[in-house]
């Protein structure tokens, strides 16, 4: 298990990360504008179902790597640092863009939750980051790599998921905000490129 030296930045990371707009807070605050918030809310555990895929995936194959080799695990936090990196230089680019939102067709909340699940698990830009992101905050010291990487995912789905229920329940309010305005949507993505920097210096 994480100790609490490394698990403190770890939740201060994931929830700075979790409250920088993307696709899936895209898709719930669509969800919720079309049909509601139980749509909303659906939209969120799904896009929690896909998320905990990614954490599974990553868990395992990390650990598979770290089971052969010592240097394959830092070859994979050096990776992730640097494409941490890339992400900062592009929320620092990215400037004021807000939410592009569409109007969805209200379907039946087991398919709201499927499209949440496949609006996450079929992006791969999540795939890269939980890949990027879990393991800088992983000892191979402490125990098992497989567990403590679903520990983290694990506490990551639960904060995102928590944002994502709150933006489904005030989705009008959270929607006009993070779409007009230039000085907020600013201000998130530098906020989310300073903390893709700190991590990456975090080795």
């Amino acid at each position: 298990m994480p100790d609490f030296s490394t698990l403190l930045p770890f939740l201060a990371a994931a929830l700075a990360l979790n409250l920088t707009p993307g696709a899936d807070m895209t898709y719930v605050i669509a969800r919720s504008a079309t049909q509601g918030r139980a749509a909303g809310i659906s939209a969120s555990f799904g896009v929690a179902a896909g998320s905990f895929v990614h954490s599974l995936l990553a868990a395992f194959g990390v650990a598979a790597l770290v089971a052969r080799s010592e240097a394959a695990f830092l070859t994979i936090k050096i990776a992730g640092a640097l494409y941490l990196l890339y992400l900062a230089w592009k929320a620092f680019r990215a400037g004021a863009q807000g939410l592009h939102l569409q109007s969805l067709t209200p379907v039946r909340l087991r398919r709201v939750f499927a499209e949440g699940a496949l609006t996450n698990l079929l992006n791969p830009k999540v795939a890269l980051f939980i890949l990027a992101f879990l393991p800088q905050f992983v000892d191979p010291s402490r125990g098992s790599v497989a567990v403590q990487i679903l520990v983290l995912g694990l506490i990551f789905n639960i904060g995102g998921t928590t944002v994502n229920i709150v933006v489904a329940a005030s989705a009008g309010a959270a929607a006009g905000m993070l779409r007009g305005s230039a000085r907020f949507g600013r201000w998130l993505n530098r906020s989310s490129g300073i903390v893709f920097i700190g991590l990456a210096l975090r080795l």
